[in-house]
């Protein structure tokens, strides 16, 4: 079996990435940060606090990443109504060809 943290990093932002599931990972990651029970008890110096770290760094940077896609998407859906609305103004203009009068 290959395991590997890499392996486990791609499966958790795939995970985190569905929509169906999104808020399931959420508070299964927030449970597991609060609970007493993990993979490496938190009694233990530095290797309790290892795993939680590493899995609450992961979501809070999935999450700002994916927070960020969505105002990016937010600003160009916005910005692509303004050109839409701009464009729709121009295109019902009257052009008048001026002749002159003597």
């Amino acid at each position: 079996m290959n395991f590997s943290i890499q392996a486990v990093y791609n499966w958790y932002r795939n995970l985190l990435r569905n929509p169906k599931y999104r808020w399931w990972v959420i508070l299964g990651t927030a449970f597991y940060f609060l609970l007493p029970f993990d993979i490496a008890p938190d009694f233990l110096p530095v290797v309790g606090q290892v795993d939680d770290v590493f899995l609450l760094s992961l979501l809070v940077a999935e999450v700002s990443q994916m927070l960020m896609e969505g105002v990016k998407a937010r600003k160009a859906n916005t910005q692509q109504q303004t050109a839409e609305a701009n464009t729709g103004t121009t295109a019902s203009t009257i052009d008048v060809d001026a002749v002159s009068v003597k």
